[in-house]
């Protein structure tokens, strides 16, 4: 399945996060997205490389781990350790979520899919839900870094 085309190269759909109330559950979504002039299975082999999310991530200055659950230290130190839900390469989509480490991090669901456009060209969908709430802002422009970061290695 392929998206029509778009000529908007840049990282889209950033309108910032957005709080809904779930039942009793209240969580923050964040979602952004990238179009990049590079096949989807070549973006996948980056994106489902889970232990070395650091390589594109410029947020992140190690990460470390395995199929099952990796570690990320942020640039300021701090570590999170994250459980990895979904890794499956026929869909090309990526889930995990924030378990442990120093942020206060109470839900976390991150979820990266690799869709393609045509041939020589992908969207990345980046999304989150997240709590506490004032965590957002910080998540949303390291994704949006990401991103971005991404779409430079991989169209150099």
């Amino acid at each position: 399945m392929c998206f029509p085309r778009t000529d908007n190269p840049v990282v889209t759909g950033n309108a910032g996060p957005t709080h809904h109330d779930h039942e009793e559950n209240p969580v923050t979504e964040i979602r952004s997205h990238i179009v990049i002039d590079t096949p989807a299975d070549t973006v996948w082999k980056l994106i489902g490389d889970v232990p070395n999310i650091a390589h594109w991530m410029p947020s992140m200055i190690e990460s470390r781990g395995d199929a099952d659950q990796r570690t990320v230290t942020l640039a300021d130190g701090a570590t999170l350790i994250e459980k990895i839900v979904t890794n499956d390469a026929a869909r090309r989509r990526l889930q995990y979520a924030v378990v442990g480490g120093d942020l206060p991090v109470t839900t976390h669901l991150g979820t990266v899919d690799v869709l393609p456009i045509a041939e020589d060209r992908s969207i990345v969908v980046y999304s989150t839900e997240l709590e506490p709430a004032d965590l957002a802002d910080a998540f949303d422009s390291a994704i949006s870094a990401g991103l971005a970061h991404l779409k430079s290695l991989l169209e150099r």
